[in-house]
Protein backbone atom coordinates (compact mmCIF):
# COMPACT_ATOMS: atom_id res chain seq x y z
CA UNK A 1 0.00 0.00 0.00
CA UNK A 2 1.47 3.68 -0.69
CA UNK A 3 2.03 5.63 2.37
CA UNK A 4 2.32 9.08 2.59
CA UNK A 5 3.27 10.69 5.74
CA UNK A 6 1.85 14.02 6.25
CA UNK A 7 4.17 15.13 8.85
CA UNK A 8 7.16 15.41 6.75
CA UNK A 9 5.56 18.30 5.01
CA UNK A 10 5.21 22.07 5.48
CA UNK A 11 1.80 22.84 6.11
CA UNK A 12 0.65 24.31 2.54
CA UNK A 13 2.37 21.38 0.53
CA UNK A 14 0.53 18.58 2.51
CA UNK A 15 -3.41 19.05 0.72
CA UNK A 16 -1.50 19.17 -2.65
CA UNK A 17 1.07 16.07 -1.82
CA UNK A 18 -1.96 13.78 -0.55
CA UNK A 19 -3.87 14.67 -3.58
CA UNK A 20 -1.30 13.96 -6.07
CA UNK A 21 -0.85 10.17 -4.50
CA UNK A 22 -4.79 9.64 -4.81
CA UNK A 23 -5.00 10.71 -8.35
CA UNK A 24 -1.92 7.98 -8.99
CA UNK A 25 -4.04 5.28 -7.24
CA UNK A 26 -6.09 2.99 -9.51
CA UNK A 27 -9.42 2.07 -9.10
CA UNK A 28 -9.62 -0.28 -5.60
CA UNK A 29 -5.80 0.69 -4.65
CA UNK A 30 -6.00 2.04 -1.58
CA UNK A 31 -3.00 4.61 0.05
CA UNK A 32 -2.42 4.93 3.67
CA UNK A 33 -2.56 8.36 5.02
CA UNK A 34 -0.18 9.52 8.48
CA UNK A 35 -0.80 12.59 9.79
CA UNK A 36 -0.29 14.54 13.16
CA UNK A 37 -3.88 15.64 13.53
CA UNK A 38 -7.10 14.60 12.50
CA UNK A 39 -7.14 15.09 8.58
CA UNK A 40 -11.28 15.86 8.51
CA UNK A 41 -10.65 19.43 6.39
CA UNK A 42 -9.07 17.26 3.60
CA UNK A 43 -11.84 14.51 3.63
CA UNK A 44 -14.02 17.44 3.82
CA UNK A 45 -12.45 18.70 0.44
CA UNK A 46 -12.74 15.06 -0.70
CA UNK A 47 -16.67 15.04 0.13
CA UNK A 48 -17.05 18.46 -1.49
CA UNK A 49 -14.37 17.70 -4.76
CA UNK A 50 -14.29 13.78 -5.17
CA UNK A 51 -17.42 12.77 -3.92
CA UNK A 52 -18.60 8.77 -4.46
CA UNK A 53 -14.58 8.38 -5.47
CA UNK A 54 -13.55 7.15 -2.56
CA UNK A 55 -13.97 5.75 0.96
CA UNK A 56 -12.14 6.82 4.10
CA UNK A 57 -11.40 4.36 6.80
CA UNK A 58 -9.57 5.38 9.95
CA UNK A 59 -6.92 3.05 11.35
CA UNK A 60 -5.47 4.98 14.27
CA UNK A 61 -7.91 8.23 15.50
CA UNK A 62 -5.06 9.78 17.89
CA UNK A 63 -4.17 11.85 19.76
CA UNK A 64 -0.65 11.94 18.56
CA UNK A 65 -1.19 10.39 15.04
CA UNK A 66 -3.26 9.43 12.57
CA UNK A 67 -3.47 7.02 10.22
CA UNK A 68 -6.32 6.73 7.34
CA UNK A 69 -6.98 4.28 4.49
CA UNK A 70 -8.34 5.68 1.54
CA UNK A 71 -9.20 3.93 -1.43
CA UNK A 72 -10.52 5.08 -4.62
CA UNK A 73 -13.17 3.46 -5.64
CA UNK A 74 -13.87 5.56 -8.99
CA UNK A 75 -11.73 6.74 -11.71
CA UNK A 76 -11.59 10.75 -10.97
CA UNK A 77 -11.32 13.54 -13.26
CA UNK A 78 -9.51 16.33 -11.90
CA UNK A 79 -7.64 19.43 -13.51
Amino acid sequence: MKTIDATKYIPKEKHPAIMKLFFSLEVNESMLLINDHDPKPLYYQFQAEYKDTFTWEYKEEGPDIYKVVITKTKEVHHD
